[in-house]
């Protein structure tokens, strides 16, 4: 029997490290791993490795394969060539084809790159499930790690892309929970030692034309920026990248476990919602604020997918702001705001439960002192109170998980009556702090207010004006004045509407 070859023992170390003979040993059974093919020298030499150390680590194995559909003929090529790999070995092998552009352009992904990733992951889920899959075993290589770092530190990644990419990794995305582990055994491993086993064999590959077009980033750094980097700087660039990414995830092991140790005092989960307590947060280490926001943003998407540093950076410069009442619109529909004491990070669809208010209605005013009136408008069940001058009331404030609004306002500016109504092409408004009036339109744009929420936002108006858009600004001639009648004004949203 011939002795297994150097990459052979890389391989071999990795299942022991990933404990998957372990697992074998313990429950006696085989440890079943999909092998994601792409048919280049990467991906088949991992597959000829596995195959021949299956019956040592007691491994079971599925080939698993995704045709793109962007290479015409050529594609299907590479899934006829991995089809027919499989059957020589003997293996179980899943083959689809998909669409990267109509996903791109369904999940509204910026990058062609990233949809295709996707929309690969998401196939390999799907097969790892159906066959009881462990892990999914990718062939990423030294040399892809090299280029993830560097592609992450030209982007101005954190810690967290610095890393790279680990030899075992918990699956990346939320769906399946818990998914299979993700399993990359060659990150020791250079491109040239898997072709070299795979000549070795005698064992044919697939050259992938994709590779070498220039409109991909990942292309030009391996093409054009490594090698002028190892030439002209560095010709130990690849070593030095990998250096830097087992440093940064030391590192962030380390700020997480720091987190953790800290997230009760700081974090409240909802169902739709992550509530940070500013005082906590402040308190933190900007290092670790951002690692709490990334965590925070996570639980709303997901995820982290769409989140880059400049994300971070907004999110900590709305922090460190004293005004609250303002909000910034994240990726993935989530939204982050100030309201009091309190970060707050929830999901667009989740703070969108406010109810359609159709028409203009009509809301008579108090006079006295004291008097109170009601009424239910349209989902919303409104307060009105004469009251004496006091300390300004919250502009926005919730009541258990019925959102409600809340403004002090000048009895006299507004007259005898006020309407409620959204918002009007048109519309302007005076935002307290500006001494002339703007498009409600850029108000909305300023305020960061998602546009899926604009329509729904109650305006209350009086003959002057705009007095109040609700839950953001009131008019500036509207607030409550010293020795001048105040109005204390809550809009609460009905039961029935908020569990709609």
């Amino acid at each position: 029997m011939p002795a297994p070859s150097s990459l052979e023992r890389q391989v071999a170390a990795s299942l022991h490290h990933a404990g998957f003979l372990r697992q074998s040993r313990i429950d006696g059974r085989s440890v079943t791993l999909v092998v994601a093919a792409s048919g280049g020298p990467d991906s088949t030499a991992l597959l000829r490795c596995l195959h021949s150390l299956r019956d040592d680590h007691r491994l079971t194995l599925h080939v698993a394969h995704l045709n793109h559909d962007f290479r015409g003929a050529e594609a299907d090529h590479d899934a006829a060539f991995v089809q027919r790999l499989a059957d020589s070995l003997g293996l179980p092998c899943s083959i689809d084809k998909q669409d990267p552009v109509s996903y791109q352009r369904e999940q509204g992904v910026s990058s062609f790159e990233q949809a295709a990733r996707e929309m690969r992951y998401a196939f390999l889920s799907s097969v790892a499930s159906s066959v009881g899959a462990a892990a999914i075993a990718l062939g990423h290589t030294a040399d892809d790690q090299a280029e993830t770092v560097l592609l992450h530190l030209l982007r101005g990644s954190g810690l967290h892309g610095l890393r790279g990419m680990s030899g075992v990794a918990e699956w990346p995305w939320p769906e399946p929970k818990p998914g299979p582990l993700l399993f990359r055994p060659l990150l020791g491993a250079t491109k040239a030692d898997t072709a070299a086993y795979c000549r070795e064999l005698g064992q044919l590959y697939r050259e992938d034309s994709g590779n070498y077009m220039w409109r991909f980033t990942r292309n030009k750094v391996r093409l054009d920026l490594m090698p002028k980097l190892a030439r002209e700087y560095n010709p130990r660039v690849r070593e030095a990248l990998a250096r830097l990414s087992r440093a940064s995830a030391d590192e962030v092991d380390f700020i997480e476990g720091e987190l953790c140790r800290r997230w009760p005092d700081v974090a409240t989960e909802g169902s739709d919602s992550v509530r940070l307590s500013i005082p906590a947060l402040s308190a933190l280490h900007p290092a670790l604020q951002r690692h709490a926001m990334r965590r925070a943003y996570s639980g709303i998407a997901g995820d982290t997918r769409r989140l880059s540093t400049s994300h971070l950076e907004a999110m900590l410069s709305l922090l460190r702001q004293q005004r609250g009442g303002r909000a910034i619109d994240l990726p993935r529909g989530v939204r982050a705001c100030r309201e009091g004491e309190a970060f707050i990070l929830n999901s667009a669809a989740g703070s969108s439960r406010s109810p359609h208010l159709a028409g203009e209605h009509t809301i008579v005013l108090p006079h006295t002192l004291g008097e109170v009136l009601e009424t239910t408008v349209g989902g919303w069940q409104v307060s009105l109170q004469v009251v004496e001058l006091v300390q300004p009331a919250p502009n926005l404030s919730t009541e258990g998980d019925t959102p409600q609004f809340t403004a002090l306002l000048n009895r006299v500016a507004l007259g005898g009556a006020v309407t409620l109504r959204t918002r009007r092409p048109g519309d302007r408004f005076q935002p307290s702090g500006m001494t002339g009036t703007k498009k409600l339109q850029d108000f909305f744009t300023d305020a960061k207010v998602p546009r899926a929420l604009r329509d729904s936002v109650p305006l209350l108006v009086c003959e002057r004006g705009i007095a109040w858009v609700v839950g953001h600004r009131v008019a500036g001639w509207a607030i409550s004045a010293p020795e001048a009648a105040a109005l204390l004004v809550s809009l609460t949203q009905t039961r029935e509407a908020s569990d709609q």
